[in-house]
C-alpha cells in the first residue's frame, strides 16, 4: 500500500493523543516530502528546527519536548534525527508507516492524492545548467530551488549565491560547460566534501588548454590559499590589514579577473600566504 497524506491524517485522527499533540502531528505531516527531491528530502521525511515548531505551536521549547515524546510513544511512532550537524534542522518521519499496512480502516482509496502532487510544490532538479563564470544565481531559475532544497541539507545555513559560486567554480575547474541539473542537488547533498574539493589546492586543477594567462595566475593564487577554515583566515587577514583594505583587494581581483567574489576571496588569501601576511 502506498503511504499518502490522507492515510497518515486518518491514522492521526484515530490515535489517542492530546489536542496539542494532534496539532503537532498535523504540522509535521504538512512538511512531509512525498516526491524525491522535494526540499532535498527523502520520501516520507519532514525537516524542522525545534524553534520553528515551537513558534508554529505557540508553546515553549520545554512543552514542545513533552509533545514530541508523546508522539514518539504513540502508535504513530514519530522518529527524529539530526543528520546534518548540530545546528541543522531535525528530520522527522512517522515510523509506523515505514512498512506496508493492510488495515482497512486506514486504507487510502485510489482517489486519494498527495498534497504535493502539483508541480509547483516539487523541487525537482531537471534539465541542464550552463556553467557561466560570474553569473548571478538570482537571475537564473535555480535560486528558488536552491533555497528550498538546502533547508534539510548540510548547506542549510549557506547563502544561495555562495552555493552557486562554489558549484560554478567546482565545474569550471573540471572544464565543464554544461552539466545535468541533478549535479547541483548532489553537490549540495555532499556539501562538506564537495565544498572542500571545489577549493582544495591539492585537488583543484587548471583546465587544459589554458588560453588566458591571467586566469592561470588566478588559479596559482587560489592554490596557495588555505583550503580549510576560510573564515578564520579572512579574520586573520582583516586584523592585519584592516577590513577596508581586505574588501578593496577582493574588489580588485574581481575587477581584474572577472571572477565571483568567493573565488576572489580565495585568491586574496593565496596572495597573502605568498606574501607571508598569513600562515597557511
Amino acid at each position: 500500500m502506498q503511504t499518502t497524506t490522507g492515510l497518515i491524517l486518518r491514522r492521526i485522527t484515530q490515535t489517542e493523543l492530546s489536542v496539542s499533540a494532534h496539532k503537532l502531528a498535523t504540522l509535521i505531516l504538512d512538511g512531509i516530502a512525498w516526491k524525491d527531491g522535494y526540499n532535498g528530502l527523502s520520501r516520507g521525511t519532514a525537516a524542522f528546527t525545534l524553534s520553528a515548531l515551537a513558534v508554529k505551536m505557540s508553546v515553549s521549547r520545554q512543552y514542545l519536548s513533552v509533545l514530541l515524546n508523546e508522539l514518539e510513544a504513540s502508535d504513530l511512532q514519530l522518529k527524529r534525527e539530526k543528520a546534518n550537524g548540530k545546528y541543522a534542522p531535525w528530520l522527522f518521519r512517522f515510523a509506523a508507516f515505514d512498512e506496508d499496512n493492510d488495515s482497512d480502516d486506514v486504507a487510502s482509496g485510489r482517489g486519494d492524492t498527495s498534497l504535493y502532487k502539483e508541480n509547483y510544490n516539487k523541487n525537482i532538479f531537471s534539465g541542464h545548467i550552463n556553467i557561466i563564470d560570474g553569473s548571478n544565481v538570482f537571475q537564473t531559475c535555480w535560486a528558488d530551488l536552491i533555497k528550498a532544497a538546502k533547508t534539510a541539507l548540510p548547506c542549510w545555513n549557506v547563502d544561495a549565491q555562495e552555493i552557486w559560486d562554489r558549484f560554478v567554480a567546482f565545474n569550471q575547474a573540471r572544464g565543464h560547460k554544461t552539466v545535468p541539473a541533478g549535479f547541483l542537488l548532489g553537490f549540495m547533498r555532499r556539501w562538506r566534501t564537495s565544498s572542500n574539493i571545489a577549493t582544495s589546492p591539492e585537488k583543484e586543477h587548471v583546465p587544459q588548454p589554458v588560453r588566458d594567462l591571467h586566469r592561470l595566475e588566478l588559479y596559482d593564487h587560489i592554490r596557495a590559499a588555505p583550503s580549510k577554515n576560510r573564515q578564520f583566515h579572512a579574520s586573520d587577514l582583516c586584523r592585519k590589514i584592516g577590513r577596508a583594505a581586505y574588501d578593496a583587494r577582493i574588489r580588485d581581483v574581481v575587477r581584474r579577473f572577472g571572477c565571483p567574489s568567493f573565488t576572489a576571496s580565495l585568491a586574496v588569501h593565496g596572495q597573502a600566504v605568498l606574501a607571508g601576511e598569513i600562515a597557511r
